[in-house]
């Protein structure tokens, strides 16, 4: 009960009203106000500045000026080991009081704060910034800017290729910000946008100091299979494979290796696109300049097959100086070849020299002309009249085309294929590549054509045919077709007859049709023409008994077995042809 009226009477105390430190309540309201004025004001999650007061191997301590000071791991400080009492850092207030009544700030959230803001700047502003390589990898570098954590790709290290890229850790470099992604707080940075814009500025000075004609030096930076690329000292130009040498080239790499220092002159150059051609073999002189002044037509060359074509070949017989045989100079043949067919590539060749044009530079060829031509003595080796033997090479409607010999061909008309039937087309007659046996009708050496003849091989068999075949005559023969209501009719030894419609009639009353065989007279008989007419109908009406069956002498019996045996490649041919031939064989008697 004691106890209670004693805690009941300290509660009751009025402890303001005591003066211990000898203030009163007014005096001591008023020197609070002033403590509190001296003091910063601090928001939390801002960044603010501070002074280093006390550094050791763990803490910084920091002056806010606020009533506690602010202490930060000396870990965070790592990136400045310069870092002394005085210096002015900028912190993170996290928490203006915790638990314990303390201060809780951060410097490295403070950096990362004021990073961003200065990296987005520095990203409108293209300036240019300094930071340190931290470590590598995958595809670049990890880069410390401004406390942010960057990447530099291993492209943007340098304009040209990186093969090592731990050079560069624990280095300090400069760069620019080239991309920033805000959702996933990512910096993109890049060095070689400064080395391109030096670069680019060093070609600006090289190419307005450039002329057509000018001569450089400068060191083989690149090869590829179209050209080849120079450093000019700052500014790359390019040699196409067709200036590297007046001959022929067929990779870069013939010629030129990797940093090895030449002469090229500019040929050409654009300042808009920077682009600069070169050429090399224009220091050198035009080899068609150096040509023999004392070649001409007719002369005898010798060079190597550099380039194949179907049409031809192109040889080159001195460097830079190349000459063309066309397919039809290189053999005296008629026949559609190619000229892969007499040569390849790197073969060595003899030649002659056919036309040459030293202005335009150009130069055509034969190989032909080192062989005889076999038309000089046409007449004397193949003789109007004179029998050879001929390989089938192709065919036409008109004929067949023969090769005597190799550049000698000739022209077997469809008329003097056979003298028996008639041929629709020359493939009906012979093959490719069949050997037939000819006759030489005719000679035109100017234009180099010869007529020949197969069916004159035989003697005309129509001579022996008029005393076989007489008016009056009977003969067995079979119907093989009807044409314009008449029937055409296969007689003895190959032969074929017309016989009229009106003619057709059998002995009971009906015509005669495709595919019988029956008995026909002779009415007419035409030599001249080849053609002969008969009759079915003469053999039982009113002639029956008139008609005599012809009478045949030994000497036409054996001509017909002669004729009969040869009847599968008889034909009856052109009859204007054939006049004229029998006029030719008459005039001869």
């Amino acid at each position: 009960m004691a106890k209670e009226k004693v805690m009941q009477g300290t509660a009751d105390f009025d402890w303001e009203s005591l003066q211990l430190d000898g203030y009163t309540k007014v005096e001591r309201s008023e020197m609070s106000d002033i403590y509190e004025k001296t003091l910063t004001s601090i928001n939390e999650r801002e960044v603010i500045q501070g002074k280093v007061v006390h550094i050791t191997k763990k803490e910084i301590i920091v002056n806010i000026g606020y009533k506690s000071e602010g202490v930060i791991a000396a870990n965070e400080f790592r990136y400045n080991p310069d870092l002394k009492i005085g210096d002015t850092v900028d912190i993170y207030v996290e928490c203006t009081e915790d638990k314990t009544g303390q201060l809780v700030v951060s410097h490295k959230t403070a950096r990362m704060h004021s990073a961003w803001i200065r990296v987005n700047e520095v990203l409108k502003t293209g300036e240019i910034i300094t930071g340190h390589v931290k470590c590598r990898t995958k595809g670049g570098l990890i880069v410390d800017v401004f406390g942010i954590e960057a990447f530099l790709p291993g492209s943007q290290i340098d304009v040209k290729p990186i093969r090592d890229y731990d050079i560069y850790v624990g280095k300090n470099m400069e760069f620019k910000v080239v991309k920033i992604n805000e959702e996933f707080r990512n910096v993109v940075v890049s060095h070689k946008a400064l080395i391109e814009a030096e670069l680019e500025e060093q070609k600006k000075q090289i190419i307005s100091g450039l002329e057509k004609g000018q001569v450089l030096e400068g060191i083989v930076k690149n090869i590829t299979s179209y050209g080849v690329f120079i450093d000019l000292g700052g500014v790359d130009g390019l040699i196409h494979i067709t200036d590297l040498s007046w001959g022929r080239v067929t990779h870069p790499e013939e010629l030129l290796e990797l940093d090895s220092k030449i002469n090229v002159v500019i040929l050409d150059f654009d300042d808009e696109k920077k682009r600069i051609a070169l050429g090399l073999k224009q220091l050198q002189p035009h080899p068609w300049d150096a040509l023999d002044a004392k070649m001409e037509i007719g002369d005898k060359v010798t060079g190597k097959v550099v380039v194949m074509a179907d049409y031809g070949a192109f040889i080159e017989i001195a460097a830079g100086v190349e000459g063309l045989i066309h397919v039809s100079e290189m053999s005296w043949s008629q026949h559609l070849r190619s000229a892969q067919d007499f040569m390849k590539i790197g073969d060595s060749v003899e030649a002659v020299v056919l036309t040459l044009d030293r202005e335009e530079r150009k130069m055509s060829l034969g190989i032909k002309q080192l062989m005889p031509d076999p038309w000089s003595d046409i007449e004397t080796k193949y003789a109007v009249n004179t029998k050879h033997a001929a390989k089938v090479r192709n065919f036409t409607n008109f004929g067949v085309f023969v090769e005597l010999e190799e550049g000698v061909d000739g022209l077997i008309h469809i008329s003097d294929l056979s003298w028996q039937k008639k041929i629709k087309h020359p493939s009906e007659f012979c093959k490719t590549d069949e050997e037939l046996e000819v006759i030489v009708l005719e000679i035109d050496r100017e234009n180099r054509r010869i007529s020949l003849g197969h069916k004159q091989i035989e003697e005309n068999p129509w001579e022996v045919f008029e005393s076989t075949f007489t008016e009056g005559s009977l003969h067995p023969g079979t119907i093989i077709e009807m044409k314009d209501k008449s029937g055409i009719v296969s007689l003895p030894y190959g032969l074929e007859a017309i016989c009229p419609a009106k003619h057709l009639k059998k002995a009971d009353g009906t015509n005669a049709t495709v595919e019988d065989a029956l008995d026909f007279q002779v009415i007419e008989f035409n030599k001249d023409a080849r053609k002969i007419v008969v009759s079915h109908i003469r053999t039982h009406e009113e002639y029956e008994g008139t008609t005599k069956a012809p009478k045949k002498s030994s000497s036409s019996n054996s001509k017909l077995k002669s004729i009969n045996s040869n009847a599968e490649k008889s034909t009856l041919g052109d009859l204007d042809a054939l006049a004229e031939l029998k006029e030719k064989m008459d005039k001869n008697k």
